[in-house]
């Protein structure tokens, strides 16, 4: 989720194959098989608001994930995904509703007021006791970044990163990978938004940033002087996967991961991914 400014950069940045925000246990969605296509069509949806699809998001909504701040205009890789997603449930891009909805309460327990919510959520076992998720939409790798000449700018190995000072945002996958695959000695530093992170990492009170890939490249290319990606972390058990929120129970679940495996069998979702997101640049780290 779980940083970003505006305009700077569009798609500098991003990941094949990969970016997070989640607790401890990833894998993918699951949701039952609706029983029959007309069980999708758009007059059988059971949607917040008659006629529209209600989809929120995080204010700001970062490249590259959106673009210019603003959701409603398509570009950017998940605002095209929930566009297509959209599409495939027979909506057009003026019967989508965006509203603003923080990180942490969309996949808080309790009713929702969006049919769906897209934010750079990562599917996990926890987390679906509170929410349902779709089908994964993208593969997620989390990423070290810092600026050039730190103390962790040469380093090659996760053991390397052990005497250094790090940061994630709060309740994402991210701070998960640090604690966890990185399991540094100092106590890791903790934010409210990648925002403040990039602003700790400038003024040199950490050392590095622990962030999904594709916002790691855009941090490094539009956030930071001498920004640099010191790697990619290793991949523990299942794949981490960003999957679309819904409330749970939700009726719409099983017909939006319909669309969402529709869009990965056409080709969709990794032509988007080629259009927005990028993989080169970013080593492995042993």
């Amino acid at each position: 989720m779980t940083a970003r400014s505006a305009l700077a950069l569009m798609a500098v940045v991003a990941v094949v194959g990969v970016v997070g925000c989640a607790p401890e246990d990833e894998s993918a969605g699951t949701a039952a098989s609706p029983s029959s296509a007309d069980a999708c069509s758009k007059d059988k949806l059971a949607l917040k608001t008659a006629g529209k699809f209600s989809v929120g998001t995080d204010k700001p909504a970062y490249e590259p994930w959106f673009s210019g701040n603003d959701p409603t205009n398509g570009k950017g890789y998940e605002s095209a995904v929930t566009y297509a997603v959209a599409e495939k449930l027979g909506f057009g891009k003026d019967e989508v509703a965006w509203q603003t909805v923080q990180f942490n309460t969309a996949f808080a327990p309790g009713p929702k007021k969006f049919d769906l919510d897209v934010n750079q959520v990562s599917i996990s076992e926890d987390r679906r006791k509170a929410v349902d998720f779709s089908t994964g939409y993208y593969d997620v790798r989390q990423t070290v970044i810092t600026t050039a000449g730190s103390k962790i700018a040469a380093v090659t190995s996760v053991a390397d990163l052990a005497d250094a000072k790090l940061g994630a945002q709060v309740g994402t996958t991210s701070y998960t990978a640090l604690r966890d695959v990185i399991k540094p000695k100092q106590t890791p530093a903790v934010f409210d938004t990648n925002d403040l992170a990039v602003q700790a990492l400038k003024n040199k009170q950490i050392d590095g940033i622990v962030v999904d890939l594709p916002t790691g490249f855009y941090m490094t290319a539009a956030q930071l002087d001498g920004g640099k990606i010191v790697g990619q972390l290793p991949a523990t058990g299942s794949a981490e996967q960003f999957g679309f929120v819904l409330e749970k129970g939700s009726k719409l679940t099983p017909c939006v991961s319909q669309a969402v495996d529709a869009l990965r069998a056409d080709g969709t979702l990794a032509n988007l991914q080629k259009q927005y997101l990028t993989a080169e640049g970013a080593p492995e780290l042993s």
